[in-house]
């Protein structure tokens, strides 16, 4: 195998970024005919590189990479492949919301079925005056701790710890805690929309 940016690549390197690629595409729920289409590679050429038969040049381990919305740093990585690792509460990106709220990213990129976001909402916050859309995606809303209104187009629901709702991101909606304690909500919602 070439090298990679000046650093020899060993044979371990080779057996170990033919099993990343298998165990990345199958993260992703990829079929390997759907990579290889991707990638801008032959099926047969990706089923053989992911069995060790074949060696790919910089060029096709570029593409692959992309593909995966990984970098070749990951796929020659030790790192197990099957799970992106522990994100720490800390670690997480975080978007400030109205009146001391806040809403965190769950999910990471690169992002492709689902996306996942926590909120913490201080009595009276909420995730904004207007109520708002993003794309036309299925959304379900939990509350984990407290009790919040939904405002769902011309409804306003009273939501309390473990209820939960599904709708679609297209109808305008809004968060407000009208309790008297910290409430605590995620959304999952597929395809991503933001």
């Amino acid at each position: 195998m070439e090298d990679i940016a000046g650093a020899e690549v060993s044979v371990d390197d080779e057996v170990r970024f033919g099993k990343k690629i298998a165990e990345y595409r199958e993260l992703r729920g990829l079929s390997l005919r759907a990579l290889a289409a991707s990638a801008g590679v032959s099926s047969s050429f990706l089923s053989q590189l992911e069995n060790n038969r074949v060696s790919a040049s910089i060029s096709s381990m570029r593409k692959i990479a992309g593909a995966l919305g990984v970098s070749i740093a990951d796929l020659l990585s030790t790192n197990t492949g099957h799970v992106r690792g522990v994100v720490r509460a800390a670690d997480r990106p975080v978007y400030l919301m109205d009146s001391g709220s806040q809403k965190q990213v769950i999910s990471q990129s690169p992002v492709r079925n689902l996306e996942i976001y926590t909120g913490t909402f201080a009595v009276g916050g909420s995730t904004g005056v207007e109520q708002y859309t993003h794309g036309r995606a299925q959304e379900i809303f939990i509350v984990l701790e407290g009790s919040v209104e939904l405002y769902l187009g011309s409804e306003v629901i009273a939501m309390h710890k473990h209820d939960s709702i599904e709708y679609l991101s297209s109808v305008p909606h809004r968060v407000v805690n009208a309790g008297d304690t910290v409430a605590e909500v995620m959304w999952v919602t597929s395809p991503p929309t933001l």
